[in-house]
């Protein structure tokens, strides 16, 4: 069929190329207008679309009693490592359901390996340095980044359409720590603000 109509092969490639082909640029802020850094925006997974490739090397280190990156964003099944930075010892933990894992103490130079098998976020801290917070969000889309100093995350080669898309952050007030808005992608590049109101725990 498509030998005698080789026009029908070429749109079917355009088609193709197209319906993946637009780059979202997100950029948050607080509600007074400062870009937001460590937020995670995402377009949730549907039925048949791709699975994100776990990634493996992903590190979460300790360093002056504090973890590092704040946030980390691991696709499904990625693993990551815990090297200790520090002169002394600590004791990493998660008590998030689907990601609990405990890594004894461990001293400096030394590491751990952990692997995230559940989509979610896992809130880490340290046993024996109460202040050491940090999070791992873990997502089973191939659209998900994590804000810079700038505020802006980008999602590239995203599905064209009408898409959601979720902004979280571990302070965020909203129910989930999630901001949701709709956006409609026609190919090139949509730029869309969500505004995050934050509460750092005291």
């Amino acid at each position: 069929m498509l030998g005698r109509f080789p026009h029908l092969a070429m749109i079917s490639l355009l088609f193709t190329a197209h319906a993946w082909a637009g780059d979202i640029v997100v950029r948050v802020t607080t509600p007074d207008g400062k870009p937001l850094s460590d937020a995670v925006a995402l377009i949730p997974a549907k039925p048949g679309d791709p699975k994100p490739a776990p990634v493996d090397g992903l590190r979460m280190a300790q360093t002056s009693k504090q973890f590092a990156p704040f946030v980390l964003v691991a696709p499904v099944g990625s693993t990551v490592e815990f090297p200790n930075l520090d002169k002394f010892r600590h004791h990493v933990y998660s008590f998030s359901k689907g990601n609990r894992f405990e890594l004894e103490l461990y001293g400096r130079e030394e590491k751990r390996v952990v692997t995230f098998k559940t989509a979610g976020v896992a809130a880490l801290g340290c046993n024996i340095h109460d202040q050491m917070v940090a999070f791992i969000r873990v997502v089973d889309t191939p659209w998900a980044a994590k804000s810079g100093a700038d505020g802006v995350a980008r999602l590239t080669a995203a599905p064209e359409g009408s898409q959601r898309i979720d902004v979280w952050h571990p302070y965020a007030t909203s129910k989930d720590q999630t901001v949701t808005q709709a956006v409609t992608v026609s190919g090139g590049t949509t730029t869309v603000t969500v505004v995050l109101d934050i509460v750092p725990p005291t």
